[in-house]
């Protein structure tokens, strides 16, 4: 938990340089008051400089599994860029924890992270806390706008991000970015943005107070903004990102900054002429493997990562599926993170189930459990449509043998090759090979069984092996068809509704064998 404070006890951003001062002048075993500050001047910063706070907790490093982001004792700038790729956790890795809480800025050092990404905001009343939005509406439900709340009314609110992580993730204080700080600004790189645009002073005079902060903090800012030129003064390496809206100002802007950003939807082209400029790009936000692997294809150095346990591949393959924790695993998630916490499925605490009730055609990524790293496996699930079934031409099913994680949607073209098969409510069960590209697919095999109902878990296996694919419907008295195809053999699958609009569809019991 953070640290509750009054107002009485919490400085303003007028007066934080001067407050911290102070306070390490005083942990350096100094007594102060305003006669002692002011006969102290500028030594009581040359201190701070030179002696570690007391206060500062060195977080404990992660397993270092992955040398692309494995923490060492104080990451710096250098070390950092020095990694191929390197990472940075995005909002502490929102993908996996409460994004910009404590927790997630934790949980991506524990892992190993050696750089984190924080968005600011100013209270009404002047303090400076981690959140990326000006509201708090999308982060806690409640809409506050940040600049107009005192921290002792921000203190109050949560975090919650369970609509897309899962309803198990506990809401999370808003934190003081002080206390942040406090934890990482000595021993990890922290990429640090002024979101209103107007706290640049107050958040330089900040970071100045840390030992060695021109090693360990960056200045993060949309590329249009002038706030680089105090960074820059102050000695801090300066990052500018750049959406669509920029690349028409791309040779007036890049100089202005040490290293560029570009989105994950930028074009191939887009990209390369932003590496072409011979600095540092750095590209946000990563979510998927395919994303890491083409920003590497395209010569980008540096990623901003919102799923750092799965993209890095420190997390291991589960063999089954974990929705009765309600929490989403590492690498699971929908075909799409660019249309908010919608598209992610709901976790039935009931069935120990996920629904996939989005009103657009839906995949869910089963990450988590890909790739197998066998040439030989089957693919086992249950399905279930619990209210009512859909149209007798519509299906549901699973996606498989994808060589990488692009999104896989049925009845919907896409970039990857894979099989899949489906189920309709008639009972048909069928067998695709999809090439890129196509919509169809060319059909491999069927076989009818019972039809299915409402509320009935049908239980489906997909055997995969060097020469071939044998499909089987396990409930009843079992069915199942081969084919000797073995045009794909990737180890990425998905879960798939394949109609636009109602009923749901849920999915459980998804194992790996």
């Amino acid at each position: 938990m953070v640290e509750q404070r009054s107002e009485r006890d919490v400085p303003t951003v007028a007066d934080a340089h001067l407050h911290r001062s102070m306070t390490r002048a005083g942990r350096a075993g100094v007594p102060f008051n305003r006669r002692t500050l002011f006969v102290m001047g500028g030594s009581a910063l040359l201190l701070s400089a030179c002696q570690a706070d007391p206060r500062r907790a060195t977080p404990v490093p992660g397993p270092a599994k992955s040398p692309a982001i494995s923490g060492q004792v104080a990451s710096t700038v250098d070390t950092l860029f020095s990694a191929k790729p390197f990472y940075i956790g995005h909002r502490g890795s929102g993908d996996n924890w409460p994004e910009h809480t404590r927790e997630a800025y934790s949980k991506a050092v524990e892992l190993g992270a050696q750089a984190i990404e924080i968005s600011v905001n100013a209270t009404s009343d002047g303090v400076l806390v981690c959140h990326h939005d000006k509201s708090t509406l999308r982060s806690t439900g409640q809409d506050l706008i940040i600049s107009e709340t005192t921290w002792a009314e921000l203190s109050t609110l949560r975090v919650d991000a369970r609509d897309w992580l899962g309803p198990a993730a506990e809401p999370q204080p808003i934190p003081r970015l002080d206390d942040v700080l406090d934890l990482f600004a000595a021993t990890h790189v922290i990429f640090i943005e002024d979101k209103q645009g107007t706290n640049a002073v107050a958040l330089l005079d900040l970071m100045d107070t840390y030992p060695d902060a021109t090693s360990h903090f960056v200045w993060k800012q949309w590329g249009g903004a002038g706030q680089y030129a105090l960074a820059a003064e102050r000695g801090y390496k300066c990052w500018g990102y750049f959406g669509p809206e920029l690349f028409g100002d791309l040779d007036r802007l890049a100089g202005r900054f040490d290293y560029l950003g570009v989105p994950h939807t930028a074009s191939d082209a887009e990209i390369a002429r932003v590496v072409a400029f011979g600095k540092p790009v750095i590209a946000w936000e990563i979510h998927y493997r395919w994303m890491k692997d083409r920003m590497g294809a395209l010569g980008v150095a540096g990623l901003m990562c919102s799923n750092l346990p799965y993209v890095t591949e420190i997390a291991q393959p589960e063999t089954v599926d974990h929705f009765a924790s309600g929490l989403r695993t590492a690498g699971d998630l929908p075909w799409t993170t660019d249309k908010g916490w919608g598209v992610q499925p709901a976790f039935v605490e009931k069935n120990e189930s996920i629904s996939l009730s989005h009103q657009d055609i839906q995949s869910y990524l089963m990450g988590s459990m890909s790739p197998s790293g066998a040439d030989t496996y089957r693919i086992q699930c249950e399905l279930c449509w619990p209210d009512r079934l859909p149209q007798a031409r519509e299906h549901a099913g699973i996606a498989f043998c994808a060589d990488d994680d692009r999104p896989y949607r049925v009845r919907i073209a896409g970039e990857v090759s894979a099989y899949h098969v489906i189920l309709r409510p008639t009972g048909s069960l069928e067998l695709f090979r999809r090439a890129a590209g196509d919509v169809d697919g060319t059909l491999l095999g069927s076989v009818d069984t019972t039809a299915a109902r409402a509320g009935q878990w049908v239980q489906l296996e997909v055997a995969v092996t060097p020469v071939g694919i044998t499909v089987y419907r396990l409930d009843g008295r079992g069915w199942s068809f081969e084919t000797k195809d073995a045009a794909y053999r990737g180890s990425y699958f998905w879960l798939c509704k394949n109609y636009r609009g109602a009923p749901p569809v849920e999915f459980r019991a998804v194992k790996i064998l």
